[in-house]
């Protein structure tokens, strides 16, 4: 791809967040409503089931989990987030290309929308405020073998109380839903959008959860991910050249606080950067010191959404990317993630791209990238993402009949809609060496 479109994608894990969260960041001051917000933090007392070892990322296939869905009446007080766009969610007005299929779900965790199926039907979505629906998604990540996920922490958006709230409530969510299916499950620090000086608020808000949630230190929470003996903490958005506010050595200064500060520390750091981290260009700032705060962390995780289209540029990708990466990880000390992505479309957040904009191809995109992954050496995988509708890069059940209307959606090609689920599960076992890393999607 040329250096315009990735450029050009470089803005795009963030472009989505911005447009809709950044009016959380005003009135972060600390008020009696944000005081009951953390005063609503527990540490876990529920059951927690076995399942993959949480000691270790080696062989694990985990995705990010945005969680960051929410709509009218479903108590977050926030509307359609992450579903409207342009002032509104009905057709021609919304910022999602796949539109979840619903047919496992409760009433209770359905809403209605003015969308409209082809036989005339009201089309509902999902709100991840409620339990029973992130924990639902919790269980097809134990029923299909998908280890665990990050949780996705956009940092901006704990600055409003709404916001605050409904990240607090789908953490929550999520380490109940991680013990009960023994999965697991992390936390990753979001840094798009964070200004100035304020890597402190970061600092902060673990501060919080740890004293709060007793994240990271409750005996009782056996499904937090571990690795090398220590849990595992990621901060994403170190290096990339997208003219963020925040600098190199705030990320330092963040990495060495979870690393090292005597009451909070003591984590694997996994730094999620940019894919021409090594090489200093691509998606990557110019700067050599770059180097030196990624040699702070313990796991590298350049970010590929977008930087090949193809399976054949995927496979050139590994030669390219993949392979000198890990190779410089060895002699450095690191482990290694690679990021590996069904498709790409954002056509309804962003009218210019062409609604699906990388093909998924029935699953051979996504499969050859695992595959080549493992070729490479790779030992840990990351799916990005489970739930990200936006950038039409999601795993989970969407629907092949989405409403009709002035807004155009993707679908699965006609496959079954846990296909992905299934594909991502496959990809884990060929990680492992249960099954065999052919070159063709493997069949059901």
């Amino acid at each position: 791809m040329n250096n315009t479109l990735v450029r050009y994608f470089a803005l795009s894990i963030c472009a989505a967040f911005l447009l809709f969260g950044l009016h959380e960041a005003r009135g972060a001051d600390p008020s009696p409503a944000r005081e009951q917000i953390s005063a609503d933090l527990h540490p876990f007392s529920g059951e927690s089931a076995p399942g993959v070892d949480r000691s270790t990322m080696m062989g694990k296939i985990l995705c990010g989990y945005q969680g960051w869905f929410t709509a009218e009446g479903d108590g977050a007080g926030k509307g359609w987030t992450h579903y409207a766009n342009r002032g509104g969610f009905a057709p021609g007005k919304c910022c999602i290309d796949l539109w979840p299929d619903l047919r496992d779900f409760d009433v209770d965790e359905c809403f209605a929308t003015p969308f409209h199926h082809a036989d005339g039907s009201a089309a509902n979505v999902f709100s991840s405020e409620r339990r029973k629906t992130v924990l639902r998604h919790f269980q097809w990540m134990r029923d299909y073998g998908i280890d665990g996920v990050f949780v996705q922490r956009f940092i901006v958006d704990t600055f409003g109380e709404s916001g605050q709230r409904h990240c607090d409530t789908v953490l929550d969510h999520c380490r109940e839903g991680a013990n009960r299916s023994g999965r697991t499950y992390a936390v990753m620090y979001d840094l798009s959008g964070l200004g100035s000086g304020q890597i402190e608020k970061v600092i902060d808000d673990w501060k919080r959860l740890v004293d709060r949630m007793r994240l990271t230190r409750d005996a009782a929470d056996k499904a937090y991910l571990h690795h090398n003996g220590k849990p595992v903490v990621a901060v994403w958005g170190i290096g990339f050249n997208d003219r963020r506010k925040y600098s190199l050595e705030d990320c330092r200064r963040l990495i060495d606080f979870l690393k090292d500060d005597p009451t909070y520390g003591g984590c694997t750091v996994m730094a999620g950067v940019p894919a021409g981290w090594r090489t200093l260009d691509a998606d990557a700032i110019a700067d050599k010191s770059l180097l030196d705060v990624i040699g702070h962390a313990d796991v590298i995780s350049p970010w590929t959404v977008g930087r090949y289209d193809s399976p054949e540029s995927a496979t050139r990708h590994a030669k390219q990317r993949v392979e000198p990466d890990l190779a410089w990880c060895k002699d450095h000390g690191k482990e290694y993630l690679p990021v590996v992505f069904p498709g790409f479309s954002w056509h309804n957040l962003n009218a210019r791209s062409p609604l699906d904009q990388i093909p998924r191809r029935k699953g051979q995109f996504l499969w050859t990238q695992m595959v080549e992954s493992k070729k490479a050496g790779a030992t840990m995988l990351y799916v990005a993402m489970f739930d990200e509708m936006n950038e039409g890069t999601a795993i989970f059940k969407c629907t092949n009949d989405p409403p009709t209307g002035e807004s155009k959606f993707l679908t699965y090609e006609g496959l079954p809609t846990d296909h992905y689920l299934w594909l991502t599960g496959a990809g884990g076992r060929a990680l492992r060496g249960e099954i065999a890393a052919t070159d063709d999607v493997p069949r059901r």
